[in-house]
């Protein structure tokens, strides 16, 4: 329940007595009009799923890997990436917000892939997807337990098949912990 209450004040637009700032296509919402904290900064690697968030001191998301593809995106740029079998792979983001509570050091981030289109070996998948990681920052031991609910609306090809459907519940995708760790920049 929590979840769903965190998850739906970020997606109507964060709390009341925020710290707001609109950088481009990444939001950062700091509650209490207060700064994000600059600990925070640095490179946060998931323990599976390939994702991982590079986060500037202002808070903003500066690139992420994401778990379909293992695709380093910048935000606000389209990536285009060879496929194994000489296709490509498209990923262009949509807005990213970050959003952040000091009182219970509650860390969101929400990642939305406008359009993402991957062609191998004659099969294509398409569509657009929304990521959402909420949990608590534990900032001393630089680990972040984030649950991990993803809406994805992706239409599979195959060569001499129909489309088939491979998203998700729209109402309430698909939920799992994931665990950050702080890292070193490589």
């Amino acid at each position: 329940m929590f979840l769903i209450c965190g998850v739906s004040a970020l997606l109507a637009g964060g709390c009341n007595n925020s710290l707001d700032r609109r950088a481009g296509p990444v939001d950062v919402v700091v509650e209490g009009n207060t700064s994000f904290p600059s600990d925070l900064a640095g490179r946060w690697k998931a323990d599976t799923d390939g994702w991982e968030l590079v986060v500037a001191p202002d808070g903003r998301i500066v690139s992420a890997v994401i778990g379909l593809g293992r695709v380093r995106v910048i935000p606000g740029r389209t990536t285009t990436v060879p496929t194994k079998g000489g296709s490509e792979g498209v990923f262009t983001p949509g807005q990213w917000t970050v959003h952040y509570a000091p009182s219970s050091n509650q860390l969101t981030v929400r990642i939305v892939m406008d359009r993402v289109r991957v062609e191998t070996a004659g099969n294509t998948i398409e569509g657009s997807s929304t990521d959402v990681f909420a949990g608590p920052v534990n900032r001393v031991a630089g680990t972040w337990q984030a649950q991990w609910t993803t809406f994805t609306r992706y239409t599979g090809h195959a060569p001499g098949k129909p489309p088939f459907d491979l998203s998700t519940d729209p109402t309430y995708g698909e939920t799992k912990p994931l665990a950050f760790r702080k890292v070193a920049d490589q």
